[in-house]
């Protein structure tokens, strides 16, 4: 038999609510005129953002978990926590804390290709600094000796790498703003990995005359490279898209005619489209990697805005 006392919990908590939102319904505005409006705006936009920022915090926590969700997050945090800044190598202790229960604390190139070679047979899978840092120490680069031989899709949110923002936004960009940045990553079976990455071309090095054109770089994939992880963009989610001999065999000088068709075009940056999202889909169904309605999906809509838009220089029908 429930006592009296819970049972009087869920009356008063009823009855406390409704004193307060009674209270707000006719609550008398210190302002009028334009500042009562400006008020009402200025709560009406801060809802709005909060309002944003919990569905992508949902969408973050909800989709693309794989088996173990909880796992996932736990291994999340732990990166983010000890990720470190650029060209501030991470410790012994992060590597421990984070992947020393798969690998043990010191464990050898071909162990750590065979982790991947197990995560890859669920097709995705995450690619975080400390282990990209680990490789290196280990292997001198990353390539096939740390890493399965094949054509990847990474995906990272994208947050500054300096202090003091990257300690908050590497936290706010990877779990409430849910859109990521899309690349492509090829691991031949000799020699280092390539990466793919588009932008604006400002965000590249070097001067530019165009800095808001839609540019590409296929450069190593080592600490200059674009998309390589670094604090502001820890953790990478990693798709296989192929690891047939002949297509990794050649993904490389096709993604390189794709940077020099994307070059002659002079095309603008789009914020949505077109961008780097739209470039990297678009060059997939090319190659036959994915089809178009895999690019025009909504999910991937909403986790990389642009992928499934009309590709560049093209102009798509639906």
């Amino acid at each position: 038999m429930t006592p009296d006392w819970a049972r009087s919990v869920p009356d008063r908590l009823r009855a406390r609510t409704g004193r307060v939102l009674e209270r707000i319904r006719h609550a008398r505005h210190p302002w009028t005129g334009w500042r009562k409006w400006a008020v009402i705006v200025g709560e009406g936009t801060v809802g709005f953002v909060l309002l944003f920022a919990l569905a992508n915090l949902t969408l973050s926590l909800s989709t693309f978990r794989g088996e173990d969700p909880l796992r996932r997050t736990a291994h999340e945090l732990g990166v983010l926590w000890y990720s470190t800044p650029d060209g501030q190598p991470t410790s012994e202790e992060a590597f421990d804390a984070i992947h020393g229960r798969d690998l043990g604390d010191d464990p050898s190139a071909a162990e750590i290709k065979a982790h991947f070679l197990a995560a890859a047979r669920g097709g995705t899978f995450l690619l975080d600094q400390i282990m990209v840092d680990r490789m290196e120490a280990v292997n001198g680069r990353v390539d096939a000796a740390v890493l399965p031989a094949g054509v990847y899709v990474g995906a990272h949110a994208l947050g500054p790498d300096k202090p003091p923002l990257v300690w908050v936004t590497k936290w706010l960009a990877h779990y409430v703003l849910f859109p990521r940045h899309a690349y492509i990553l090829v691991v031949p079976e000799t020699g280092p990995a390539w990466a793919f990455s588009a932008s604006q071309e400002g965000k590249f090095p070097g001067d530019t005359d165009s800095p808001n054109r839609l540019s590409a770089r296929v450069t190593p994939y080592n600490d200059a490279a674009y998309d390589f992880p670094s604090s502001g963009e820890a953790l990478h989610e990693m798709t296989i898209v192929s690891d047939d001999p002949a297509v990794v065999a050649g993904a490389l000088s096709r993604l390189t005619e794709a940077r020099d068709r994307l070059e002659a075009l002079d095309q603008p940056y789009g914020l949505l489209a077109p961008n780097s999202n739209t470039v990297v889909g678009c060059i997939l169904e090319e190659a036959g990697l994915i089809s178009r309605e895999t690019r025009r999906s909504a999910l991937l809509a909403l986790r990389a805005p642009g992928m499934g838009a009309a590709c560049p220089g093209a102009d798509e029908t639906p």
